[in-house]
């Protein structure tokens, strides 16, 4: 079986919402979506359109919760850092499904009895390949189970970060065999791995027994929530404590225990089922287009509502809330933390901690999620509680604060003083957003002031300016150095206070308001803005050019030449921030409206893992963002020979421009820059080095831009791995080639670009031939 939807057939089933959609989704042209079964295990394999699909086949409407395998994974990398994005408890969502059974497409096929597993594969490419994921044949042909591929979500096609156009849901197992869009089915005797369960050892992985399905048995306390205050003076008889919990593989909660005394007594709370209500209804209602197949379930697909009032004279002589579940089958929370590597499933007692202040009553919830700081693991922990004692880190007897082996290994490079305990507020912090009042900036919580490095930081001043009175610990730890880290204690001043926290803690993605005056500059250097990706050319084997649609069509990028911006990405598995640094190729005023970026993708090998951001862009659909911001960097060039280091202006009678591998879109930028302006008589030598012809980016581009400029500049490509035929330099950039061709003068700059193997060698070797270091700039 195969189905194919293409673009004039998702059209023609969204005519009558096209103009609701936005810009953006507009923008999107959604390559042919095929779901395949293999013949040989299927008896009649067919082809589908959308159109056909839905007017083929019973288009059913469920209500669904989708939870996330790292619901509440935070409080195991409090524990220790695991290999997964901090989530709280709100990794959990609920949303009306409609869609068309998957067990009905299926059995269309008439698969054979050899077929064990339904594989399902997205649009989204990664590294190892599409993301992909499998389902069990006899779960997906149990019409009970309610597995679905849907199209539309609360009434609406799906939205692009939804799923847009198929995708599959699956109640009751964790969200990342929900495959978002879903592109094939195939009938397999053996298993997909998702990059979701996959870490190191792929091969583990594929083992059958260690797959990850169903949810198990959880739940959290909402209410009160993290920092609240009860006063206790005019306080009413009770509180109503409130929360959610869910179940796994269909099977409804039926406790839910509070305990106020360490778990040795536990009292029943109310439970409320809001998913029965549509169990109610009629055998033919109908609901956004899809009939409302409930009532006859005994599958629970949705999370509970739980509560219990307690008495408030109970609560001010107890330290703690604990909850837990427990669902049909006898499956009951466990006590304790079980740790792991990828840190899915936790789903221990959920502990709420109680302490007095004065007249009040304090609540404290495990952890904040992401990079927010809080929470009384945090706290225990930096008292020097152990957390895996069994006792949430209390000290029990004779036990000390050592911290257990485990956490010891995992311990990072120190970037604080030790013996500095000032606390910083958001009104100080702001005062210090600027190079004139000295800029401070934050990483962890911990306040810095980076004046004394403004000239001396490889990226330029402007990377520190840009980043004064904000929290730039994302750009910070992702592009870092265990060197640079190890230098911050003596740029330390202090920690921000929990109010500055908070306020930091609340985003630093623009969006743009509706209604609000178009901006003439995309790029902001205080936040990060969001552009969508429109085309993906495949220049060769391992480069990409990649187009992104900005805010308008008449919008200017807003990088000055010889600057380059930041791209950030999540990762897919982690969804941990991906920061790297890169030169569009795009030109400011010609080319408004979108921006192009030439990346090479560096591919996992036997030997060596690839490029985390690079391989993260080729996996990206068309139609996804990815945020940008700067513009960064220490080099300006002016035009006319006068260039700007660290705002300094000088001027300059020759570019030394020396470029390798993906290196040479800045030298690129600069170059264009020279050779378009008749006027300016710059002269530039660029030496550009690579292992063979294919390898060589903006090869045209450049040979265009020295044509009929032979007089101003000197274009030289190296190669080490050359063809027969290739008449040009052979070789790596040596100290032979540069003397010979570059030879040392007055009012020259070198700028240097490339590997950092290539970057060391040629600044060996032009300080030997006597270039002074502030000529020589390195990108």
């Amino acid at each position: 079986m195969e189905i194919i939807e293409g673009t004039k057939a998702v059209n023609e089933h969204e005519e009558e919402d096209e103009e609701a959609d936005d810009e953006a989704e507009q923008a999107i042209h959604w390559p042919s979506t095929h779901v395949f079964i293999s013949q040989s295990l299927v008896e009649n394999p067919f082809r589908l359109n959308m159109k056909e699909l839905i007017e083929q086949f019973e288009s059913l409407t469920y209500p669904i919760t989708l939870v996330c395998a790292g619901n509440r994974r935070k409080e195991q990398n409090v524990v220790r850092k695991t290999k997964g994005f901090s989530w709280g408890p709100a990794g959990v969502s609920t949303a009306l499904f409609t869609g068309i059974a998957m067990s009905d497409i299926i059995r269309r096929a008439r698969p054979r009895r050899r077929g064990k597993y339904v594989c399902m594969e997205g649009a989204d490419k990664l590294p190892n390949g599409h993301y992909g994921t499998s389902l069990k044949m006899n779960w997906v042909m149990d019409a009970n189970r309610g597995i679905m591929v849907a199209y539309k979500m609360n009434g609406e096609p799906l939205k692009p970060d939804h799923g847009k156009p198929l995708r599959a849901v699956v109640p009751g197992q964790i969200g990342g065999r929900s495959v978002k869009w879903l592109t094939k089915l195939i009938a397999n005797v053996s298993t997909l791995v998702s990059p979701e369960e996959s870490a190191n050892n792929q091969n583990w992985w594929k083992d059958e027994r260690y797959a990850i399905f169903e949810l198990n048995c959880n739940s959290a306390i909402v209410y009160p929530a993290h920092e609240e205050q009860l006063c206790l003076k005019g306080a009413a008889d009770k509180y109503r404590v409130k929360g959610y919990a869910y179940g796994g593989g269909g099977r409804r909660i039926t406790r839910v225990e509070i305990s106020i005394d360490r778990g040795k007594t536990w009292q029943l709370a109310r439970i409320e089922y809001p998913e029965d209500i549509y169990r109610d209804a009629r055998e033919d209602a109908q609901l956004y287009g899809g009939r409302l197949d409930m009532s006859w379930r005994e599958a629970c697909f949705c999370w509970c509502f739980w509560n219990l009032d307690v008495a408030v004279d109970d609560l001010r002589l107890a330290n703690d809330i604990l909850v837990r579940s427990m669902d049909e089958a006898m499956q009951v929370q466990p006590r304790d933390m079980y740790w792991s590597v990828l840190g899915m499933m936790n789903n221990p007692w959920f502990r709420v901690t109680i302490s007095q202040e004065g007249d009040y009553l304090r609540f404290e919830h495990p952890t904040q999620p992401a990079l927010l700081s809080g929470g009384w693991m945090e706290r225990v922990k930096k008292a020097g509680g152990n957390l895996t004692n069994g006792y949430w880190g209390e000290r029990l007897g004779d036990e000390d604060s050592e911290v257990p082996p485990s956490e010891q290994a995992a311990e990072t490079v120190k970037m604080t003083k030790d013996s500095l305990e000032h606390l910083v507020t958001i009104d100080q912090l702001r005062k210090h957003d600027n190079a004139e009042t000295g800029p401070w900036f934050v990483v962890n919580g911990e306040v810095y002031d980076g004046t004394e490095f403004l000239q001396e930081h490889p990226g330029g001043a402007q990377s520190i300016i840009s980043a004064a009175g904000m929290d730039s610990t994302d750009e910070f730890m992702a592009i870092h150095s265990e060197t640079a880290k190890a230098m911050m204690p003596g740029y330390h001043i202090g920690t921000l206070d929990e109010n500055a926290r908070n306020v930091l803690g609340e985003g630093d993605v623009q969006e743009n308001d509706a209604g609000s005056t178009p901006r003439s500059q995309f790029l902001d250097p205080r936040s990060w803005r969001k552009a969508i990706l429109l085309s993906k050319l495949t220049v060769s084997w391992d480069t990409r050019l990649f187009k992104f649609k900005l805010e308008h069509e008449d919008q200017r990028l807003g990088l000055p030449t010889g600057q380059h911006l930041m791209m950030r990405l999540r990762d897919p598995v982690t969804r941990e921030a991906i920061i790297r640094s890169y030169t569009p190729i795009s030109e400011e005023e010609r080319e408004r409206g979108h921006l192009d970026v030439l990346v090479k993708v560096y591919f996992d090998t036997k030997e060596r893992k690839g490029g985390k951001m690079s391989q993260a862009m080729e996996a990206l659909p068309l139609g996804h963002f990815v945020e940008f911001k700067g513009p960064i960097g220490k080099f300006n060039y002016l035009g006319f020979g006068t260039c700007a280091v660290n705002s300094r202006q000088r001027q300059i009678k020759t570019f030394v421009m020396i470029s390798g591998g993906s290196g040479v879109t800045p030298i690129f930028q600069v170059f264009r820059a020279v050779m378009q302006n008749p006027k300016d008589k710059t002269r530039c030598i660029l030496i550009n080095g690579n292992r063979c012809v294919e390898d060589i980016l903006c090869k045209d581009e450049l040979a265009t831009l020295a044509s009929g400029n032979e007089h101003r500049c000197e274009l030289l490509h190296t190669l080490t791995q050359p063809q027969e035929d290739w008449t040009g330099l052979r070789g790596r950039i040596g100290s032979s080639l540069l003397q010979e061709r570059a030879p040392r003068q007055k009012d020259q700059m070198a700028l240097i670009c490339g590997p950092e193997a290539m970057e060391k060698s040629v600044h060996k070797i032009l300080t030997d031939q006597g270039w002074d270091d502030d000529d020589l700039l390195f990108f």
